[in-house]
């Protein structure tokens, strides 16, 4: 027996006939006959007595009824589960993201989709290590990039771009000179981001582009040490916009060359196929996105 012919079935008793049946569903009235004729034939019984101006059910066909509308009743139930879940999103939705990402980013918003979604339960995973989020169970991973990512299989939303700009403290600029053009960066002390990292190619507002070399005063591949190094007087440094602006308006640096940028970083939400279909992963998906 297949169980669709059940369904049709008791769609077709529902409405009283193939005609109206095939109507609600949207199919042929042949095809509704048809398999409620195979329906009949795989139980080796008739379910109902037809001619053109009448649909009586048997007695076996009243027997079979009952047990087709409950199988009816609970596909709409799970139908209904569904929209309720699409509705108001539940259930846990694993993030993983890195450090600087959930101190800048994550850890000032997601209270606010907590309190909007109190069914919602969020596990957050901050680390600067490459997680495989399939393997590890993850839903959603937020990546930032400075080239593009490689094909994982993984759907892929990009959320921005952003600059990489200079600073310096006042106090250090006060003492060793304002940079007027990137010349003038190879007699400045700088924080590197990386330890094979030896100059800065910049890119100026017109599509000018040059590369200098400062002079290495201390390296270090965490933003928030080379933010602080730079504020505590050690040199210039190279950091997103975005990750500077609270201290630029604090007062704590200010930009250098601002006309001038050191390449870009892509912010993109990577969410397995299946998993990133769930009403729950696709809210927090789009939350992260509108902001």
């Amino acid at each position: 027996m297949n169980p669709n012919d059940l369904l049709l079935f008791a769609q077709a008793v529902e409405h009283g006939g193939f005609a109206h049946a095939a109507r609600r569903l949207g199919v042929p009235k042949s095809t509704v006959s048809k398999r409620v004729a195979a329906l009949e034939a795989a139980l080796g019984a008739r379910l109902i007595h037809r001619t053109s101006r009448s649909f009586v059910l048997t007695d076996v066909g009243r027997d079979v009824y009952e047990h087709a509308r409950a199988a009816l009743i609970e596909v709409e139930g799970a139908e209904a589960a569904v929209r309720r879940r699409q509705v108001e999103p539940s259930g846990t939705v694993r993030i993983t993201a890195s450090i600087p990402t959930v101190q800048m980013e994550l850890a000032p918003r997601l209270p606010a989709l907590a309190a909007a979604h109190p069914k919602l339960r969020l596990v957050v995973h901050a680390t600067d290590r490459f997680v495989d989020i399939v393997q590890e169970g993850f839903d959603i991973a937020i990546r930032s990039h400075f080239g593009p990512l490689p094909d994982s299989g993984l759907v892929a939303r990009r959320l921005r771009a952003e600059p990489f700009v200079l600073v310096a403290a006042r106090d250090y600029l006060a003492a060793r000179g304002t940079p007027v053009g990137p010349g003038d960066l190879e007699n400045h002390s700088a924080i590197l981001g990386a330890l094979n990292q030896t100059s800065w190619r910049l890119r100026h507002v017109d599509g000018r582009e040059g590369t200098v070399t400062p002079q290495p005063r201390m390296v270090a591949d965490e933003s928030t040490v080379i933010l602080e190094a730079a504020a505590a007087g050690l040199g210039v440094a190279v950091l997103p916009e975005p990750f500077v602006r609270a201290a630029i308006a604090a007062g704590r640096l200010v930009r250098v060359l601002s006309d001038w940028t050191a390449g870009e970083v892509t912010t993109t939400i990577l969410t397995p196929h299946r998993r990133g279909q769930l009403p729950a992963v696709r809210a927090v998906v789009e939350f992260l996105a509108d902001g």
